[in-house]
């Protein structure tokens, strides 16, 4: 019987991966404990042997695409670990209310230095507009207008943002815009800071979960928010935001999709980046909104990420040496978070949907989206 190195080095040939090789794709192997340790718990135990410094490439993300693309996972067979991530997000639903709460916590409140050097001065935490930009910045403030756009804001309307993050949108949009805007979210150190970083704007920021939110608006919007609302809780979701808006008012969720439709997440990123968190496909978010919401626009931004996350890497990569609180081994984790990342972005396994709803209370004009 093959060795469990033989087995895994011929798997990895299939994907035009030498161990040893000399180009960027290539790995090197520091621990022969690797191998078992793949073999035996597939996409979580690779990402936890890079970790702990078992195994390394110059480039991660360009060995990630030839992985995915030659879909090497489906060769191996699931742990018991893996299958119970699975059976677990079919049986538990793992974003109660205060669940949620520990959920944002766990990755939202882990340092807002490592966000700021990471993300930029004005901290947006999703995927950019690159269209017409040349840097990151130009290109997140080209997004979040795209979505103000989109919105149609007019000056003295009130907005939910749901999922505030540190309250760029907020900021955006009460500057360009004239409207106010209430944003809301489960983790304190983003909240603190959006609260720190308003100013004179017309914005405000509590520390809620969506459930609890009362009052009206004429525009909701979420960035980044739905991948943590979980499919058990889609139905409610979209119940709690009809309550919220207004009749002729206008709701856009802008989310990393999924090809497919599932309950769970990558057992690695459940365990390490975000717990309890799972990518909606555009047929969870069409059947949830059912029969109360009419989509009027859908545009996929998912190519944008691939651009976004490598210039989050390259930017924490620079400045690391600002932020000493955070050993090497979480600089691993967090590089192969957005390696990874960007590799499923590139080889569009996961895509970057903007979805446009309006409540079907009566007949609606015709809704022409700014592109």
């Amino acid at each position: 019987m093959a060795s469990a190195k033989q087995q895994g080095t011929e798997l990895l040939a299939t994907a035009d991966v030498v161990v040893g090789g000399d180009r960027p794709h290539d790995i090197r192997v520091h621990d022969d404990r690797f191998w078992g340790r793949v073999l035996g718990d597939r996409e979580l135990g690779l990402g936890e042997a890079y970790q702990d410094g078992w195994w390394d490439a110059d480039r991660l993300d360009e060995f990630l695409v030839r992985v995915f693309t030659a879909d090497l996972r489906a060769a191996i067979r699931p742990s018991p670990s893996l299958v119970w991530n699975v059976l677990r997000g079919r049986i538990v639903n793992r974003q109660t209310t205060s669940q949620a709460v520990r959920n944002a916590q766990a990755h939202y409140d882990i340092g807002n230095d490592l966000y700021l050097r990471m993300l930029g001065d004005e901290m947006v935490y999703s995927c950019a507009h690159w269209k017409d930009a040349d840097d990151l910045a130009s290109a997140q403030a080209a997004k979040l207008d795209l979505v103000c756009r989109k919105l149609g804001l007019e000056p003295g309307m009130r907005v939910l943002d749901i999922g505030c993050g540190w309250g760029a949108f907020a900021r955006h949009a009460s500057a360009n815009h004239g409207v106010h805007v209430t944003g809301i979210s489960p983790a304190g150190e983003q909240v603190d800071e959006a609260r720190r970083r308003a100013g004179n704007l017309s914005v405000e920021f509590h520390q809620q979960d969506y459930r609890d939110v009362e009052g009206e608006f004429d525009r909701i919007v979420s960035i980044g928010m739905m991948e943590h609302v979980g499919p058990r809780n889609f139905g409610t979701f979209f119940d709690r935001c009809r309550d919220l808006l207004v009749p002729d008012g206008l709701m856009l969720h802008h989310t990393i999709g999924s090809n497919e439709s599932k309950d769970n997440t990558d057992a690695w990123f459940d365990r390490y980046i975000f717990p309890g968190g799972v990518v909606p496909s555009l047929h969870q978010i069409a059947g949830a909104s059912q029969p109360h919401w009419t989509v009027e626009d859908v545009q996929n931004l998912g190519p944008d990420y691939d651009r976004t996350l490598l210039a989050w890497h390259d930017n924490i990569e620079a400045r690391w040496h600002e932020i000493p609180d955070y050993d090497e081994r979480f600089r691993r984790t967090w590089r192969y978070y957005l390696l990874s990342s960007a590799a499923s972005f590139r080889v569009r396994n996961l895509q970057v949907f903007q979805v446009v709803f309006r409540r079907t209370v009566r007949v609606s004009p015709r809704y022409d989206a700014a592109r």
